[in-house]
């Protein structure tokens, strides 16, 4: 059995990457706590790369990782690369971007998930990048999920993030299409 490292030190997101990758066979771990890696692509997918391809070095292992955030297309995507980084909590995130929204027609926003793969050496194996799109409502609704599901509304399930089963987010989310798309091949894979 491959041991793949999640190059994150949250045990949520480690969770999150079992379940996605259960199929697989692989034993998934955390990254040592003394790997840091400063995130300074300029995009999701340049962020992930980094991460994976950094974590591998380390390590000497192969190495998944992913990056993600929410692009609101009237704050020209942001808060984008720094959707963690928006204020202190969930709430102070939520209530900063409904703040800066006002009342602003224009909703549309999108949530992307890029995923990157690396070998031991470092060498970026496979990388993918999924988006949902939706909007942003004026106010909370639902009480699941987490960060800005409350306020991300998707017209074509009617539902906000928060409001949806942890199986139905799975099946339309920015994360859950990104493993859709790689699944395939993360597959036909040897880690060996």
């Amino acid at each position: 059995m491959a041991t793949v490292v999640v190059a994150t030190g949250n045990p949520g997101k480690l969770t999150e990457m079992q379940a996605h990758l259960q199929d697989l066979g692989w034993t998934l771990v955390l990254k040592p706590e003394a790997v840091e890696v400063d995130e300074t692509g300029t995009t999701f997918i340049e962020n992930a790369r980094l991460k994976a391809s950094e974590v591998a070095k380390a390590t000497n292992q192969w190495a998944i990782a992913d990056d993600s955030g929410l692009a609101v297309d009237a704050l020209n995507g942001a808060p984008g690369l720094y959707s963690a980084r928006y204020g202190s909590s969930d709430s102070d995130r939520i209530n900063r971007l409904l703040s800066e929204l006002g009342d602003t027609p224009d909703r549309g926003a999108q949530f992307v998930c890029a995923i990157a793969l690396a070998r031991p050496d470092g060498t970026i194996t496979l990388e993918t990048e999924g988006i949902c799109r939706g909007e942003i409502l004026t106010a909370p609704q639902g009480t699941g999920g987490f960060g800005y599901d409350p306020i991300f509304y998707v017209p074509a399930a009617g539902l906000t993030f928060a409001e949806m089963s942890p199986a139905q987010k799975d099946a339309i989310s920015h994360r859950g299409i990104a493993f859709q798309q790689i699944m395939p091949e993360l597959r036909s894979l040897s880690l060996t």
